[in-house]
């Protein structure tokens, strides 16, 4: 079928939209949330409607669907302000507006003109799904493997959990509880299970009481190769079932998130560069910026901005760009006074974008610590936390907020959970390089001198650790290690200097910078 409606036409058996002659770029799901806005334009369609239709009846968020509707409105020459051809109707839906022709394909002379829609047949979901544009992960129900009808109850605790927890996860699509379970108790190969959900990943694991202890294994499938991503075995005394239950789930949705981040990455190496699309430039620039050096994390910052060329509103793009300034202030491979007035401007653009996108109000904690507004950066990494409980990295920066504010106690308790939440994390060197400026701030120089090692261990040229190893040396009375971390220290971060320190780490009391400085002249800093 065709249809037909201001300069443009629609063919939905070519899947393809042209204004005039030449064709128009559009995304699978933006072309597929169009075709049912167009094909049901003789009434209104709510949210339920297009999440059924587009999305197979998916758990969806609020920004993918306003982004989505965003796109179809550009394809079409449209905008949420004049709203020629996409309405918003308030507190309904959207609905199709535009004159349209309709005619069937190859059709030379004969128009139908509004045909009836085939609600039954666009509601239906097909045997076959078809994959998104983003991960999209199905939780098999966890096997019961006690032998005991009554364990039942936290196998299936446990499996909802994950459900829940992952769906915080706003940028993956993650099938519903009641979809998942139709596999309960019963052998399905994963490829089939792939299929019929219009999945990616699936999940599965077992649950095996003995004694009072518990055994829990998870596992991430990727569907298409049929590999094993991760894997991981829990086991844990059953003193407290629900705590038990609470960890564990944690645990396994902390470590699925940068697992999933890693394979998207390695699917998006096989395409070319001019063939991304926004989440595959995302994943891209992810594991540039994870390898913490001033290169990468230019080509990262390269690869967003393409991205939220591509999408405008991609919240998480831009919370991630943003972040990627304040980095390079913190790390001395930016000028304070270029890159953070950017990274404050992206990170209000990502907020406004998505309101509860965690990364965009990660990234606003980050340009309010280097503002100096202290109280305001903890609250947004507590908002970003409150989003996803299970964002380690919003963790981390919460620990060094904390620690520049002089709070380092809850500081190094906050470093302690995203390395519990997400102890293979692939910015497990910040953590560690966020735990010894917390236990440099306590005077605890031995711990921060161990965890300034295991952060370097992870990331070689990792300056903030050089330079809290530096200072906790010098303050120890450790001279060789001092000069040592003070030479690596010059050598990573060449521009250093006592001034720096002073005016460019965002410490909030007096006290505490002066001792960081004292710590870096005892290692044998003079400028």
């Amino acid at each position: 079928m065709q249809f037909l409606f201001a300069d443009h036409t629609l063919d939905t058996a070519r899947r393809e939209l042209r204004r005039g002659s030449e064709p128009v770029a559009v995304e699978p799901q933006v072309l597929d949330l169009l075709i049912c806005l167009v094909e049901n334009r003789n009434r209104v369609v709510t949210k339920d409607d297009l999440i059924a239709s587009v999305w197979g009846g998916r758990i969806v968020s609020d920004a993918t669907l306003t982004s989505r509707i965003y796109a179809a409105r550009k394809a079409v020459g449209d905008s949420g302000h004049g709203q020629r051809l996409i309405r918003t109707v308030s507190r309904r839906g959207l609905r199709f507006v535009g004159d349209v022709l309709a005619q069937p394909k190859n059709a030379e002379a004969k128009l139908l003109i509004d045909p009836t829609p085939t609600d039954e047949l666009r509601r239906r979901i097909p045997s076959q799904l078809p994959l998104p544009e983003r991960p999209a992960i199905a939780v098999l129900p966890f096997d019961n493997m006690s032998g005991e009808a009554a364990q039942e109850y936290f196998s299936d605790g446990i499996t909802e959990d994950i459900i829940t927890g992952l769906s915080k996860m706003r940028w993956f699509f993650v099938t519903a509880r009641n979809s998942s379970f139709i596999y309960k108790g019963k052998s399905v190969n994963i490829k089939q299970i792939g299929e019929e959900l219009g999945v990616n990943y699936v999940v599965e694991g077992s649950v095996r009481k003995l004694g009072d202890r518990v055994r829990i294994t998870a596992q991430l499938n990727d569907v298409t190769t049929g590999s094993h991503i991760w894997a991981e075995r829990y086991d844990r005394n059953l003193a407290d079932v629900f705590a038990v239950q609470d960890e564990i789930t944690e645990q396994i949705v902390a470590a699925i998130e940068p697992q999933i981040y890693a394979a998207e990455n390695f699917r998006s190496r096989r395409k070319p560069p001019d063939r991304l699309d926004a989440w595959e430039l995302v994943m891209r620039a992810l594991s540039h910026y994870w390898r913490v050096t001033r290169e990468d994390n230019l080509i990262a910052q390269d690869l967003l901005e393409k991205a939220v060329q591509i999408d405008p509103n991609y919240g998480q793009a831009l919370g991630l760009l943003a972040t990627s300034h304040i980095f390079a202030v913190h790390m001395g491979w930016a000028d304070k006074a270029t890159a953070a007035p950017i990274a404050e401007r992206t990170a209000l653009a990502a907020i406004r974008a998505d309101a509860e996108d965690p990364w965009a109000h990660h990234a606003l904690g980050c340009t309010h610590l280097f503002a100096r507004r202290f109280e305001d950066s903890v609250a947004e990494f507590e908002l970003a936390l409150r989003l996803n409980p299970n964002f380690s990295l919003a963790q981390c920066y919460f620990c060094v907020s904390l620690a520049y504010s002089g709070r380092w106690q809850e500081a190094e308790e906050a470093v302690h959970r995203a390395l519990r939440f997400s102890p293979r994390d692939p910015l497990s060197a910040l953590y560690h390089g966020a735990a010894s400026y917390a236990h440099y701030v306590g005077r605890d120089y031995e711990q921060a001198i161990q965890a300034s090692r295991e952060s370097i261990r992870l990331r070689g040229d990792f300056v903030g650790a050089y330079r809290v190893l530096a200072a906790a040396a010098g303050m120890a009375g450790q001279a060789a290690l001092a000069a040592e971390a003070l030479l690596d220290l010059r050598r990573v971060q060449p521009g250093i200097s006592l001034a720096w320190v002073a005016h460019d780490l965002p410490i909030k009391l007096d006290p505490d910078r002066e001792h960081y400085l004292e710590g870096l002249r005892r290692a044998g800093s003079t400028d």
